[in-house]
């Protein structure tokens, strides 16, 4: 076996070699990476997750999800566009979250420019950047999957176009990747869909 094949875990199946360093991560693999996300709000989230992520490891923001809805009233849009200033100081404070103050100002005016889209306009941005998955082989190592993709590099300029901030191409293919526009999980991984 060479690096960045599939590992068999505990269970005895199959897994991208990232997804057994943790607990947390065989069932975030397993049950939520690469699987479609629909919705607004839903992948206002993981957008907002992924921006968070930025410079840090996956673990750090899926170990703090619960306190991130918490704090950002669940990622509604709505409710999050109304924030005021007491709430983003809440949030700088708050040890439950990342306490980045660029990134949880990107994610207040990001709801505040989406609180603007007519519902479904961030849903179908977003998928309409999928690739055609007839065109993307199944990787077989983690170096067969990419950083950055011209539909990611496209998704980011479409969303900084509407007025969207910390949405890089790398940001915007980990969204790709967390949302199932693409499955990047390797060719004999147990939770690859077929």
């Amino acid at each position: 076996m060479s690096a960045g094949e599939v590992v068999a875990g505990p269970d005895g199946a199959l897994r991208c070699p990232w997804a057994l360093s943790t607990a947390d991560y065989v069932t975030y693999h397993d049950d939520e990476w690469g699987r479609p996300v629909h919705g607004d709000d839903a992948l206002y989230e993981r957008l907002s997750l992924e921006a968070f992520q930025s410079g840090l490891s996956w673990i750090t923001i899926l170990r703090r999800r619960t306190g991130f809805r918490s704090a950002f009233a669940g990622f509604e849009i709505a409710k999050v566009a109304a924030f005021t200033e007491a709430d983003r100081e809440r949030l700088l404070a708050d040890a439950g979250i990342i306490r980045n103050r660029a990134k949880i100002d990107a994610t207040l005016a990001n709801a505040r420019v989406l609180a603007e889209w007519a519902p479904g306009d961030l849903d179908e941005l977003i998928w309409s950047h999928a690739p055609d998955p007839a065109g993307r082989p199944a990787p077989k190592t983690l170096t067969d999957v990419p950083a950055v993709t011209p539909e990611s590099t496209a998704l980011s300029k479409a969303l900084k176009k509407r007025g969207l901030r910390f949405v890089g191409p790398t940001t915007a293919y980990a969204l790709m990747q967390a949302c199932g526009l693409v499955d990047d999980h390797l060719a004999t991984c147990v939770a690859r869909r077929t």
